[in-house]
């Protein structure tokens, strides 16, 4: 049987395994709904993007892991370990990072709107730089930095003009977007000019993200063009050289076996390219380069595991698998329809034989894990695991209808491990007075 991740596979007994441990023992073990993520398949791609990044930009790049794909101090110390840098989007992230022991001069601080509160700890800490989403913000971060004797090296996001082709709700390079500094209205060199003559941060460099989940490159060529135009512009017109430029994240990766992403090797290759070649014909010095790679590197890592309640067949209509897990633990589906391939973990060398939708235990209609999906057959009592969810469901789980949160286990070499506890019920109700 192929799966979505290289790191799946069954053993003898027929039961699916990540990364050589066997997800039914995990189930039984942690419990269900479970978080899985395989610590090698992290190390292996962040290993990856940094020997690419290396092996086209030298000692002028860096990869960022954008933390919001899965924020845990695990994590954190992982992703550490490999030598890359971070970003972060909210002061909670940033703090689980400072407490997993990561470097702040490595870190970026994203958020098209910072608090103060935010803004003063990446200041006090001493965070690489700060990604500067709009005019008001320069303003608040200037006061800040002067308050606390500091000049903080500042990016601005600036938004290319590019429409990637990928979910409208994961688009963010287009001008009709919340975040950055357009260029089309003269916004974005209005901003520079503002931000050159502070006196209390220092403009490093430029940032764009052109979307999520992008499986054609030629977007990401364009978006660097259109970037490094720009810091030509500033350079003739200002006399300014702008240091850094961060081309972003978004590179798409395997959910279904039709799928079929480009290696990251292919990105990093085309798009050096580029820059060397706009570098060279622009006349500029060529800058140092970040990408921001978040999902790619998380989700093909992990899966969930889950327990099957029932089995409600409604006959020349469908099928409804019910679990005990839901759009609180696995939100993608009901926000942007995402799918996934789906294993029943016990059964894992039969064949797919049915199609069925997967019906989380939420009050609502919508709360599926997806519909039409090939699958074993599946009864009352058996696992389910979710494939290719390393990145994003853990971060964006609630506790709507009151449930708790899944515990986040780690496997290494057949081994096993708690990264975040499942939460009991006394967690739901702490906060409560």
């Amino acid at each position: 049987m192929e799966f979505v991740s290289d790191n799946l596979n069954v053993n003898e007994k027929g039961n699916l395994t990540i990364g050589g441990t066997d997800t039914v023992e995990l189930a039984a073990k942690y419990g269900t709904p479970l978080y899985v993520m395989d610590e090698q398949t992290v190390r292996t791609n962040c290993r990856r993007f940094n020997d690419s990044i290396k092996k086209f930009y030298g000692d002028m790049g860096r990869v960022h892991y954008a933390s919001k794909a899965l924020s845990c101090m695990e994590m954190c110390r992982i992703v550490g370990s490999e030598g890359l840098g971070l970003d972060a989007v909210s002061i909670g992230e940033l703090y689980t990072a400072v407490k997993a022991g990561f470097d702040p001069a490595k870190i970026g601080f994203h958020g098209n709107n910072k608090t103060n509160e935010e803004l003063s700890y990446a200041v006090e800490i001493g965070v690489g730089h700060i990604i500067v989403d709009n005019i008001s913000e320069l303003h608040r971060l200037e006061k800040i930095a002067e308050e606390q004797g500091k000049k903080p090296h500042i990016m601005f996001r600036i938004k290319p003009g590019i429409d990637a082709h990928t979910h409208d709700f994961v688009k963010t390079g287009q001008i009709d977007s919340k975040f950055g500094f357009a260029l089309e209205t003269g916004e974005a060199f209005e901003a520079v000019k503002e931000a050159v003559a502070c006196k209390n941060v220092e403009l490093y460099g430029v940032h764009c993200h052109i979307g999520s989940q992008i499986f054609d490159i030629a977007p990401f060529e364009e978006a660097a063009k259109v970037m490094l135009t720009f810091i030509a512009k500033i350079k003739n017109e200002l006399d300014y050289e702008i240091k850094g430029l961060n081309l972003g994240g978004g590179f798409g990766i395997k959910y279904l076996n039709e799928h079929d992403p480009q290696p990251f090797e292919v990105f990093m290759e085309r798009v050096a390219k580029v820059v060397a070649e706009q570098c060279g014909a622009l006349n500029i010095s060529r800058p140092f380069i970040y990408i921001e790679p978040g999902r790619s590197i998380a989700a093909p890592a992990g899966i969930t595991l889950y327990t099957v309640g029932a089995r409600k067949e409604i006959p020349n209509i469908r099928t409804y698998i019910s679990i005990d897990g839901s759009m609180a633990d696995s939100p993608r589906y009901i926000l942007y329809g995402s799918e996934y391939e789906a294993v029943v973990a016990n059964k894992a060398n039969e064949e797919r034989t049915e199609r069925v939708t997967i019906a989380g235990k939420c009050c609502e209609s919508g709360d599926l894990i997806g519909e039409n999906m090939p699958l074993q057959h599946a009864e009352a009592g058996d696992i389910i695991a979710v494939c290719a969810t390393g990145a994003y469901n853990y971060s964006m789980s609630s506790n709507y209808n009151r449930l708790q949160k899944p515990a986040v286990v780690f496997v290494n070499n057949g081994e096993s491990r708690i990264a975040v506890k499942r939460e009991t019920l006394d967690d739901i109700i702490r906060n409560d007075v």
